[in-house]
């Protein structure tokens, strides 16, 4: 009758270890998913353009998040030739460039939020053999046919949805723990209650 009494009382235990356990190994794969990732760049890493294009163009694996993105366009001087602020569109990032940019090697040094709510950054370099017209789009990305002031509500929205679902499972995690605690709780109580 004890050893059943025992099992009783350590089965909650048993099924909150199992719970905290199986919370630990999930929640940090979740996590630890990876980053979105740079697919293509315009102009390309390391390639010569004929003129400094209008804009550069960054292509993602997923849609980042249009919250503190930067995009500098860096001359040989180090002189930052962007001009305006970034622009969000699906996975395509396009920074514009200033009217007028010289010639000669840039470094482009990009710093985006993930999808998975995480900023990553990176750099590339390209050479332009003449300076920017102004006018011409040179070697840029083409950008889809949505608006592109609605496009940063829309690429918000769609990536906010990654840590709400995140937040959420932590809570189910968290009041299925609380609610195991509370009959183990309850439970030893009534068997140390001596009127029973």
């Amino acid at each position: 009758m004890k050893a059943e009494s025992n099992n009783r009382r350590s089965w909650p235990g048993r099924l909150l270890l199992t719970l905290a356990t199986a919370a630990f190994l999930v929640l940090p794969a979740a996590a630890a998913q990876a980053h979105d990732a740079l697919e293509s760049s315009d102009p390309a890493n390391g390639a010569t353009v004929q003129s400094v294009p209008a804009k550069i163009g960054l292509t993602f694996d997923h849609t980042p998040i249009a919250i503190n993105s930067i995009v500098r366009v860096e001359d040989s001087t180090g002189t930052d030739q962007a001009d305006g602020a970034v622009e969000i569109v699906d996975n395509h990032v396009t920074q514009a460039v200033k009217a007028g940019a010289p010639a000669g090697k840039y470094t482009v040094v990009w710093r985006v939020v993930s999808s998975d709510g995480h900023p990553i950054e990176g750099t590339f370099t390209f050479t332009a053999n003449s300076a920017n017209a102004g006018g011409s789009a040179g070697s840029a990305v083409a950008s889809s046919a949505a608006p592109t002031t609605a496009a940063p509500a829309q690429a918000a929205t769609q990536s906010g949805q990654v840590p709400w679902a995140l937040v959420g499972g932590i809570a189910a995690v968290l009041v299925l723990a609380l609610v195991v605690t509370a009959i183990f709780v309850r439970r030893r109580l009534q068997s140390s209650d001596p009127e029973q």
